[in-house]
């Protein structure tokens, strides 16, 4: 079965192709039945239908599908999920069996839906801008700002907040005269009072200038901005006026002691916004972009004391006692970012700092919304900048992200919905399907997505309800149906469909085991293991890794009672306990040498991307670059590195090219300029050429580092790698390769442990 064509197809990858017929077989199966859903997976070849599709009756309202029964002569459609009859609408009344409309053909398995409801708004994006910033700092964020209106659709709302000790909210209607409403940072304002002092909410109904003439030409429905017309205007209208107010920003004029950190009301200005934008436009599609250089030291949501003799709370601090300022900060980010998702926004995280700025605390707000979350030293490096900008990628006139998403899960009576582990919060919309068992975010059978982009990939988990396999027909297949509803940038509501069917099989059938996809598995284990390390101490989060494991390898282990040599895994299992042993010493899971606002970060990374890029986050991939011959893909292992040889790591948040010690001394002796040693010159140019084509459309974009062997840098490189040569041992892949100074367990040492365990039947 090809895994990769399915998913290019339908954005889906399951963990297992042919499902166990019963609860119980599908339990000792270890690894959940789920899958791995890319909602808006690019598909060049599947333009969308303009035209709205056909439901079943409620309370069901699963969508026509291939797997649908039809009887074209009664013009009538069974659904497979409720087996209710139901008629075809009039205009289906051609319909035949050599004519029939997209959705029933076997290849529409996934289909898109154009409908006619458009959006009441088109996007809006409220810029929330931090001015206790260096100068440089303030200049280069300032001329991103600027450059990011001119890749805005012309026809999207802006507007503007900045904070610094206090919070002003820019009105954007008075060219010759700015003009802007001041909030004191140390203050926490409610939804009500931001309506009251700023005189928008349901009370007031006005369209902003301009919306007539849209509305005339088709774009998008009347506009009700609740009176915030003054405050968030269209970029063809505001252009020039938020131009001008960004150009003459200014340093936040606070004094600040040279022991002391800026007062930053972080916290009161994302209150603001998030009132602001709840308060003017309720359930329309829109993004929060906060840009932070430093942590909140006042008010609301403050992750620490204005005094710079009181450091930054790390792991150890939030493990003993939650740190001074953290439970209470993370409880009010996470009741923003609640009511954010609620509404239909999107919180996007910007950092420019190199200490920590309280991402932490913050996570809540990009993780439940949907939106980025980048990590940058400072605005002026070419991370920020360019992460940025590809916020704003284009495909055609349309911006290539979706809003005010809801993803809505259909199964069969044989399956039912544990849970979603993704960006996202729950839709609490609780049926027949919902299973009392909860992996991620459970209870329900729908979930709201505030943004979505091509590459937003949500964990979808199930079990399966059948306590006997008599019920089941020979051949019945188990569907699920993945109906996803979004905003489109251009204002038109879109609504994608797809529906997979899956072979039951007997728990005793080898169908079973053969249709294992370990890659899949690997992932949606780890966005497990990571959602419980938020919650629970990580050494029992390893501990429950550790012991799937071993009752996986017994259930699917070919050996012998107490002979670990006899242990054998099938070729589709045979990758499994190598990305668990890479998953185990990720920085997922191990904290060590990670500060709060770094775990944060590369946990919301993994919980946002398909497949590939996860097990590249898990296990990245070293290729290695010699004169022997082409570059060719080698163990992640100490044993790559050798004297005469380039490495290439792609740890998916950094790109590494590592010289060995021969080549760094010919290139630092210029041999490469000679025209005698052009294949010198060949070698060192080729890892760059493939770097930067790893670098091409990566978003956040990702650190480039160059390095050269027992170099400071190095250190990148040597902590991903197997041990595997260490000064305790030597390597079983024979001579070469540099001993790594660690007291970490390599692979082999983890594998015969696991085998041994295995063999004696232990699982703890």
């Amino acid at each position: 079965m090809d895994f990769e064509a399915i998913e290019d197809q339908d954005g889906v990858r399951c963990a297992w192709n042919v499902l166990p017929s019963t609860r119980i077989e599908a339990t000792r199966g270890i690894v959940p039945v789920s899958m791995l859903y890319t909602l808006l997976k690019e598909r060049a070849d599947y333009p969308p239908v303009m035209y709205e599709p056909v439901m079943c009756k409620a309370p069901c309202r699963a969508v026509l599908n291939p797997y649908c029964q039809i009887d074209v002569r009664g013009k009538l459609w069974i659904c497979p999920f409720c087996l209710q009859r139901n008629q075809f609408p009039p205009h289906y009344k051609d319909i035949a069996q050599n004519n029939l409309p997209p959705e029933l053909h076997p290849r529409f398995t996934t289909i898109e839906y154009g409908l006619s409801r458009r959006s009441p708004v088109p996007p809006v994006f409220m810029f929330v801008v931090d001015t206790c910033v260096e100068e440089n700092e303030l200049k280069a964020l300032k001329d991103s700002l600027i450059l990011a209106l001119s890749l805005l659709p012309p026809t999207a709302l802006v507007g503007l907040i900045t904070f610094g000790t206090m919070v002003q909210l820019h009105e954007l209607g008075h060219q010759d005269c700015p003009k802007s409403y001041v909030f004191r940072g140390a203050k926490d304002y409610n939804v009500k009072q931001i309506q009251e002092m700023l005189g928008i909410g349901a009370g007031v109904r006005n369209m902003p200038p301009g919306a007539q003439q849209q509305q005339q030409a088709g774009q998008f429905a009347p506009q009700q901005t609740y009176g915030a017309d003054r405050f968030v205007q269209t970029v063809e209208q505001c252009e020039f006026t938020l131009t001008s107010i960004l150009e003459q920003l200014q340093r936040d004029p606070w004094p600040v002691a040279g022991d002391k950190r800026p007062l930053r009301s972080t916290g009161a200005a994302l209150a603001v916004a998030v009132g602001m934008m709840e308060a003017a436009f309720p359930n329309a599609g829109g993004r929060i972009m906060v840009f932070g250089g430093g942590p909140a030291t006042q008010g609301p949501g403050m992750v620490v004391g204005p005094e710079l003799r009181e450091p930054m709370r790390s792991h150890h601090d939030i493990e003993k006692d939650g740190g001074r300022y953290y439970r209470k900060a993370a409880k009010f980010y996470e009741g923003l970012a609640r009511r954010a998702a609620a509404a239909g926004h999107a919180v996007d995280l910007f950092t420019g700092c190199l200490d920590q700025i309280g991402l932490a605390e913050m996570k809540s707000l990009a993780n439940w919304t949907g939106g980025h979350m980048v990590l940058a030293d400072s605005f002026t490096t070419t991370i920020f900048r360019q992460s940025f900008q590809r916020v704003f990628g284009k495909d055609g006139d349309a911006l290539r992200m979706g809003f005010n998403a809801t993803l809505e899960v259909q199964t069969t009576k044989e399956l039912k919905v544990c849970g979603l582990i993704g960006p996202g919060v729950s839709g609490g919309k609780k049926t027949a399907i919902v299973s009392d068992t909860e992996i991620g975010i459970g209870s329900t059978s729908a979930w709201r997505l505030a943004a979505v982009t091509p590459q937003t990939t949500v964990g979808v988990y199930f079990e399966v309800a059948n306590q006997q396999s008599q019920a089941l027909q020979p051949g019945s297949r188990g569907l699920v149906q993945l109906i996803t509803t979004y905003q489109h940038s251009s204002g038109q509501t879109r609504l994608r469909v797809t529906t997979i069917a899956r072979n039951w099989a007997e728990g005793s059938s080898p169908d079973v085991p053969a249709s294992f996809d370990q890659e899949a598995a690997a992932v949606l284990m780890a966005r497990i293991a990571v959602f419980k390390a938020e919650a629970d101490e990580v050494a029992g989060v390893l501990h429950w890794v550790d012991r799937m494991l071993i009752r996986l390898c017994q259930k699917f282990g070919d050996f012998r009672r107490d002979d670990p040599a006899s242990f054998r895994l099938a070729p589709n299992f045979s990758m499994y306990p190598h990305f668990m042993y890479y998953l185990r010493r990720s920085q997922f899971l191990q904290v060590f040498n990670s500060s709060p606002d770094e775990t944060a970060f590369y946990r919301h990374c993994l919980f946002q991307e398909d497949t590939s890029n996860s097990l590249t986050m898990i296990q990245p991939p070293l290729m290695s670059y010699g004169f022997e011959g082409p570059p060719a893909p080698v163990l992640l292992d100490s044993v790559s590195m050798k004297p005469d040889v380039i490495l290439l790591l792609d740890t998916y948040f950094y790109i590494l090219i590592w010289h060995g010690e021969t080549i760094a001394e010919w290139r630092n002796a210029g041999y490469h300029e000679k025209p005698e040693y052009e294949n010198l010159k060949l070698l060192l140019e080729a890892p760059v050429e493939d770097a930067q084509g790893l670098l091409v459309d990566r978003m956040p974009v990702p650190r480039y580092v160059v390095c050269d062997q027992n170099r400071s840098q190095a250190r990148f490189l040597v902590s991903k790698l197997n041990p595997s040569t260490s000064y305790n041992n030597v390597s079983q892949y024979g001579g070469g390769g540099e001993a790594v100074l660690t007291d970490d367990v390599n692979i082999n040492s983890f594998i015969s442990a696991l085998k041994a365990l295995v063999v004696k039947g232990g699982s703890s």
